[in-house]
């Protein structure tokens, strides 16, 4: 998950006004090109008046779709929707492969350059994956179909445009539409309340107080902070709202989108780095944390083994099961520049290029993401892009009820800022591989923000 942006209006809550807040202020930046990109023959769609909209009209046909849903709840709400799908549609069988993030991002470009690809699959935003897809053909533009389906009445513009791709696949934020996202997302911070209890702590509500309390843990003989880099891309969000705090929100935003003239080798970028690096020296995470894998410490968390444990609003209904009422979830505490945190929407479903159904696969992809499927992500302990009837009765208690309220602070906020890893085409590789080398003390915070600012220069300079 990468990872994913951003927020303004004032108004009170709604489901749809809470959406339309949860992205708009990071997408004002989003239209940046990149330097030096070139032209690109793009897939051309029917009009949205030859499009059929019933797949039962389709004939036989075997729908291949590849996604990254493999955890509790994101499993429970694809694979329930997919069963639904195929019961109202009898003569459509969904084939659906499940790959885990890494995989998918390793695995993807290569199912997509063959002459079978799948018909749907789960494409990342930004400069890495979406939009190199669309400069190389392969992923079909969807505007006929949300023409078609009204996705621009149910969806706010500024979560459709994360999705859009320019038309010269040079930037990302307008242009043609080239994915649907079912879930929003956000990275918070999971804790425990039945161990904060016994330590005599109280959940913080501030960044200053949060930093003091790991202190007051680790003394006490606790773990602070559950944490695992195998996977290496839980880094990026653990430093990501470390970086947010520490330089603010808007700094964040100008690096990721490439506006303004900040620097990743900026002083609070290199002090986020710091303090990433002494949470590890002072013992706040686990031992070996770049040897331990991301599903194998959030098991070890819901064991009670760590009080807090930093990740995406993804793993709640994981969590949910084995921790029950002592599961708590809040928002990353403010410090004196206001909330903000990672966070955005879900990778966009897509339909490829060379599907040999795409008025079915475009089906697909409305029929998960409309009102009834927001209802189920959301009783499967997900957080719907645009939440639907089910949000307005939900327990304050609940992990989903602290799950959306999260969401409906941190865009009252305007706090949300995207993830790290959309700022160039090569960023996932470079920031991944310097956060395990300045986790595991083999890069300096100096060095590990020089590393990130020349992978960014050459991009930016074209």
């Amino acid at each position: 998950m990468s990872t994913t942006s951003p927020r303004s209006s004032r108004r009170p809550f709604t489901p749809r006004a809470l959406a339309a807040v949860a992205v708009c202020g990071a997408l004002a930046l989003a239209g940046c090109s990149a330097p030096g990109s070139g032209n690109t023959t793009q897939p051309k769609t029917k009009s949205a008046s030859k499009i059929s909209t019933d797949p039962s009209k389709a004939g036989k046909v075997t729908l291949s779709v590849w996604d990254q849903e493999v955890r509790g709840g994101q499993n429970a709400e694809i694979t329930q929707l997919n069963k639904e799908f195929q019961a109202k549609y009898p003569n459509v069988t969904i084939k659906r492969t499940s790959k885990s993030f890494s995989d998918l991002k390793t695995t993807l470009k290569l199912a997509l350059s063959g002459n079978n690809p799948p018909d749907v699959v789960e494409a990342n935003q930004g400069y890495p994956d979406m939009v190199t897809f669309v400069k190389a053909g392969m992923l079909l533009p969807l505007d006929s179909y949300a023409k078609a389906y009204g996705w621009t009445k149910r969806y706010p513009a500024t979560l459709l445009a994360l999705n859009r791709v320019s038309s010269d696949a040079s930037h990302f934020g307008e242009g043609k539409l080239y994915g649907l996202s079912q879930m929003g997302e956000y990275v918070g911070v999971y804790y425990n309340k039945t161990k904060l209890k016994k330590l005599g702590l109280t959940p913080p509500t501030s960044w200053s107080q949060f930093t003091a309390d790991l202190a007051k843990i680790k003394a006490k003989g606790e773990l602070p902070i559950q944490f695992g880099n195998l996977d290496k891309w839980p880094a990026i969000h653990t430093f990501g709202v470390i970086q947010a705090a520490t330089a603010g929100k808007q700094e964040v935003r100008n690096l990721v989108f490439g506006t303004g003239s900040a620097k990743w080798t900026s002083a609070p970028t290199v002090q986020a780095a710091k303090t990433l690096q002494s949470w590890t020296t002072k013992g706040y995470f686990p031992s070996g944390v770049n040897g331990i894998g991301y599903d194998d410490a959030n098991k070890q968390f819901a064991q009670g083994k760590g009080v807090f444990d930093i990740t995406g609003t993804w793993e709640a209904a994981t969590l949910k099961g084995p921790m029950g009422s002592s599961l708590g979830l809040m928002p990353t505490p403010p410090t004196s520049k206001g909330l903000a945190t990672t966070g955005g929407e879900s990778l966009a479903f897509s339909v490829t290029s060379k599907s040999k159904n795409p008025d079915v696969a475009a089906a697909y992809i409305n029929f998960i993401t409309n009102a009834h499927a927001a209802d189920v992500m959301l009783k499967t302990g997900n957080l719907p892009a645009v939440p639907g009837k089910a949000a307005s009765s939900l327990s304050s208690s609940s992990i989903e009820g602290q799950m959306v309220a999260g969401w409906q602070k941190i865009s009252a906020a305007d706090g949300l800022v995207p993830y790290l890893d959309y700022s160039t085409p090569t960023f996932y590789d470079t920031i991944t591989a310097a956060l395990q080398n300045l986790i595991g003390g083999k890069a300096t915070p100096q060095q590990f923000t020089q590393t990130l600012q020349d992978d960014y220069s050459k991009f930016h300079q074209g």
